[in-house]
């Protein structure tokens, strides 16, 4: 099993990266499921279920997401009832939508987790106990697992894919925008990497335009901030998995320009 797990797409400039380099990586890499992290689909701050459809057309068989998930009110009534959008599943039990889910590749089953950190991020559930609770449930239908660790701390992150290691096929990183080159698999057969980056404008600051962060540093006040279009680029990381073990074999990142 071959699990391409796209970095944060931000807004058109990422949606547009995807439909350019997406159909070739993946038959150039051999894929057989297409992860992304979509809370950023939408202008950088959220998505919509027509953005989320959008993705679905081109070829993504899952999004994932994190705190930024709701920053679009639709999307509460779109994630209740589409299944290939996950949040977070440490948020409250009120909060719509799902935080994993199983999906049978042709006749290969897969089960997908988000979760959220906690470290300089917003307080939600404990990670690791959500995280114990909802592998167990999954291992009881598959081995092969993959995890999309969406924080802000590279610390949290390792010590959940330590913590993990051997119960799940690969934990990987979300949410810095930046790529990280720790890409390692750990002894108990689990795929590691702390950040698997962003897919958008790379001229810019995290995704967004320039001039708005510089001017938010300097003065201290609210900007606004818009996609940067500049050097486009497709952050991703390829996964393989033994499905008979459900341990990783081999973990490469990937970065693509249209």
């Amino acid at each position: 099993m071959r699990i391409l797990f796209i970095g944060d797409i931000i807004g058109k400039p990422g949606r547009e990266t995807v439909a350019s380099v997406l159909p070739r990586l993946t038959e150039e890499q051999n894929i057989d499921l297409v992860i992304a992290n979509g809370e950023n689909l939408a202008g950088g701050f959220g998505l919509t279920g027509a953005m989320a459809q959008e993705m679905f057309a081109l070829g993504v068989d899952l999004l994932t997401s994190g705190n930024h998930i709701w920053d679009k009110k639709e999307v509460e009534e779109y994630i209740a009832k589409e299944e290939r959008l996950l949040r977070p599943a440490n948020y409250p039990e009120p909060a719509p939508g799902k935080g994993s889910l199983v999906m049978d590749r042709g006749g290969c089953v897969v089960g997908v987790l988000n979760l959220q950190g906690r470290a300089f991020m917003p307080p939600l559930d404990c990670p690791f106990r959500v995280g114990d609770r909802e592998i167990s449930r999954l291992r009881r239908e598959t081995t092969l697992i993959f995890v999309d660790f969406h924080g802000e701390a590279t610390a949290e992150k390792q010590a959940f894919a330590w913590y993990v290691d051997g119960r799940v096929s690969a934990v990987i990183g979300s949410h810095t925008h930046v790529q990280t080159a720790d890409e390692r698999i750990l002894p108990g057969g689990t795929a590691y990497l702390t950040d698997v980056g962003m897919t958008g404008g790379h001229d810019s600051v995290i995704g967004m335009g320039i001039e708005g962060p510089i001017a938010k540093f300097l003065s201290g006040l609210p900007k606004q901030f818009r996609p940067a279009t500049g050097a486009p680029r497709l952050c991703g990381v390829v996964v393989e998995i033994d499905e008979r073990t459900g341990h990783s074999t081999s973990i490469v990142r990937i970065q693509r320009e249209p």
